[in-house]
């Protein structure tokens, strides 16, 4: 048999089997079976009304050739302002690159800080893609456990001691998915001492930044002294309910965007133009839809965790951010994936196991806040009827 790259192995890391629920879910669900979904954070609200009018006259004004390969100018300036408005940190377009979402800004941005022979610290659990994107960089992801027990923030010690010749970044998530947890201002300052000892990149995801709930976000382009070893990954995904537009960037010094410049002309060649200039419309002001958004999300998690407290031998974990809900299974006996796939079959919920996402999840489900009210109180209403039956004598 003709062999295939090893890139294929390296991209397939564990993470990826924690969607086997989530396609056994498509499939009863493409039988006609009634399956309440909350496997993917893919919002359910609708986007504000000015991004859509605005995607729909780039359209129709033909604007479908191509695009500047990081962007155009506008909307790089457009991202700029809104980040030095809530950093307080100077931001120009020269920071900024325009990349096909957040995954994929993840992906460029770590390709362009990390080879083959380094290594990359992540606090653990992760979210499911990132064992793949460090993997196909040839570096080596390096995991530091962020303990239940310490509802899931990071421990400083234990990052230090992670650190080796061969680190070149600390990749960080805050909002975190899967965890909800929203690391305070002493962490996340905490650790980007530890990147100007060490001389590390800090590569921080912050898509879930307008979803935090316990306290407020602090980006990491806020943190002084920090602006030469900074790279921050964003999208309109979640904020904005638009998941499907890919429209997410890339801030980090100027000589990141001259190497994004050529990685992205070579793996997309820029982003949509209608799709950029519908983006616009999302930087014209602080739009009323995207607080509503957030609000929604932390309603609906009190919600969640007020009718799962009732499952037997279960444990709900409130989110401090986010749109997700963990639930701690371990007191049922059951694994995470039988526990996903008893309750598939038994209640039609599709829920994922955590522990693909590293051993600290381990035990744990992941309950996305991704539908109406009335789909989640019955979906938490068949939870808690599976656990109550898997506690019955």
């Amino acid at each position: 048999m003709t062999r295939f790259s090893p890139l294929t192995e390296r991209v397939a890391g564990t993470g990826a089997g924690a969607w086997a629920i989530h396609q056994s879910a498509a499939r009863l669900r493409d039988a006609g079976e009634d399956v309440i979904f909350l496997t993917v954070g893919d919002p359910d609200q609708a986007p504000p009304a000015p991004v859509i009018e605005a995607t729909v006259a780039a359209l129709r004004a033909h604007r479908t050739g191509y695009s500047p390969t990081i962007g155009y100018p506008a909307l790089r300036q457009a991202v700029a302002a809104r980040c030095a408005r809530r950093s307080g940190r100077a931001c120009t377009a020269e920071n900024v690159a325009i990349v096909p979402g957040a995954q994929g800004g993840l992906f460029v941005a770590l390709h362009c800080l990390a080879g083959p022979g380094d290594e990359v610290i992540v606090p653990e659990p992760t979210y499911a893609t990132y064992e793949a994107v460090v993997g196909a960089s040839g570096a080596r992801m390096v995991t530091v456990p962020l303990r239940p027990e310490a509802n899931f923030h990071p421990d400083l010690d234990a990052i230090a001691a992670a650190i080796t010749p061969r680190t070149r970044a600390i990749w960080i998530n805050s909002p975190h998915n899967p965890t909800g947890a929203v690391f305070t201002a002493d962490e996340i300052g905490g650790i980007a001492a530890l990147c100007r000892a060490h001389d590390l990149w800090l590569l921080s995801d912050e898509v879930y930044e307008d979803l935090a709930f316990a306290r407020p976000h602090v980006g990491a382009w806020s943190l002084p002294g920090m602006a030469d070893r900074t790279v921050v990954v964003s999208s309109l995904s979640k904020s904005h309910a638009i998941p499907a537009f890919r429209l997410g960037w890339v801030i980090g010094p100027p000589a990141l965007t001259a190497h994004l410049f050529n990685l992205l002309l070579c793996l997309t060649y820029g982003s949509p133009a209608f799709i950029q200039l519908g983006a616009l419309a999302a930087f014209a002001a602080e739009l009323p839809e995207v607080a509503a958004l957030g609000a929604d999300y932390r309603r609906r998690a009190g919600l969640m965790c007020r009718l799962l407290a009732g499952a037997a031998n279960c444990r709900v974990v409130p989110p401090e951010g986010g749109m997700f809900v963990l639930l701690d299974i371990r007191g049922t006996g059951l694994g995470t994936g039988e526990f996903a796939a008893r309750l598939l079959d038994r209640e039609r919920v599709a829920v994922l196991p955590c522990d693909g996402f590293g051993p600290s999840a381990a035990g744990h489900v992941r309950i996305a806040l991704s539908a109406p009210d009335a789909r989640l109180e019955e979906a938490a209403r068949r939870i808690v009827r599976f656990a109550g039956q898997l506690a019955a004598p």
